[in-house]
């Protein structure tokens, strides 16, 4: 049967409606249904199936991108054995941030800790094994969490190939957190062990921080060199004193070398996008301003060689999985363009007023 892309989506169907299998597919992407040290409100794990979900209601043709579809973008089936580590490492996990990571010496707590700590570096392998086998395929590899956590064996596979890869990171959170509550792979601390352990991260370059401790300001000042860090009270200021978002995305981007991973947690949006996230944050960009911010580092001539959506928790509605899918698409169209792949449709009448 011949694809429709205007047509409505088959129940069935793969995200966004479409029928590519991953080994046809240009973009695959890797669900990780994972929370185990989500510290405030769960549900991300159930991000990757409400997105998928969601995106069947998401038109194709979209107007800065053209029809990314055309490349053939696939979802690969959530992990059996992804679900098991979460449901028995979030079991043992809540025991443990019941406590604030405080454990005075208490063996069951400390076996329990430990055990978290096996299970994550055992998703980080997994999750990078997952994206090296389909970049040897030479696909674009995309990973939807999930918490903050799961993209780090994506970002250390394509850091590995792409040494010099710098990030640009849209988050309420600065994720610079030094294990914490004693989990060395918490969804807190993310970027502090991507500057650790991934040395082909070369920069990082973070927007919409407004929520973080003193510790992690300590880590900022000291990475200069390494770290440029744009928080979200201090854009805003810039905006109502006059300054444009694009002359503010320009500053952004030029921070960033010729490659780049954009890692997205979805609470680097204002909160009414995705009010059900586990910790959001007052405010933050609007979708529109996120989306023109990826748009900018790929017409600065730069190339986007992975990507994360993180943070997605399905509420009482569909609405964040429905911004969550809408972003998705674009962060994969202009993936796509940055590889010269454009996929453009004819664009859309202007009339002049």
């Amino acid at each position: 049967m011949t694809f429709d892309p205007n047509a409505a989506a088959a129940a069935d169907s793969g995200i966004y409606g479409l029928p590519d299998a991953p080994a046809d597919a240009r973009v695959v992407l890797v669900p990780v249904p994972w929370e185990v040290t989500t510290s405030y409100r769960p549900g991300t794990a159930g991000g990757p199936q409400a997105i998928l979900e969601a995106s069947r209601q998401v038109d194709l043709f979209d107007v800065d991108s053209g029809a990314p579809y055309r490349a053939g973008i696939a979802m690969l089936g959530e992990s059996e054995a992804v679900r098991e580590w979460n449901a028995e490492g979030r079991g043992l996990a809540e025991r443990v941030i019941a406590r604030g990571g405080v454990l005075d010496g208490d063996p069951e707590l400390t076996a329990a800790l430990e055990r978290v700590n096996a299970l994550s570096g055992r998703l980080n392998a997994w999750v990078r094994a997952e994206a090296e086998r389909w970049l040897d395929a030479g696909k674009l590899v995309g990973v939807v969490g999930g918490d903050h956590s799961t993209p780090f064996g994506l970002i250390d596979a394509l850091a590995a190939r792409y040494p010099g890869l710098g990030i640009l990171h849209v988050d309420a959170h600065a994720d610079l957190r030094c294990a914490y509550e004693g989990f060395t792979w918490s969804h807190a601390s993310i970027m502090a062990n991507v500057l650790e352990h991934v040395p082909g991260v070369a920069r990082l370059v973070q927007v919409g921080i407004r929520d973080l401790c003193e510790a992690e300001l300590d880590v900022i000042r000291a990475s200069r060199e390494r770290v440029a860090t744009y928080f979200d009270e201090e854009l805003a200021a810039r905006r109502f004193c006059g300054e444009s978002w694009a002359s503010q995305c320009d500053g952004i981007v030029e921070e960033l070398p010729e490659l780049v991973y954009v890692s997205f947690d979805i609470d680097g949006l204002d909160p009414s996008q995705c009010p059900s996230t586990g910790t959001p944050v007052p405010g933050g960009l609007s979708f529109q301003q996120a989306t023109f911010l990826i748009a900018q580092v790929v017409r600065s001539g730069r190339t986007v060689v992975g990507f994360d959506l993180n943070e997605v928790a399905p509420g009482a509605d569909e609405w964040d999985a429905n911004v969550a899918a809408r972003l998705l698409y674009k962060m994969i169209g202009w993936t796509l363009r940055s590889h010269g792949e454009a996929w453009l449709a004819e664009p859309p009448v202007r009339r002049r007023r």
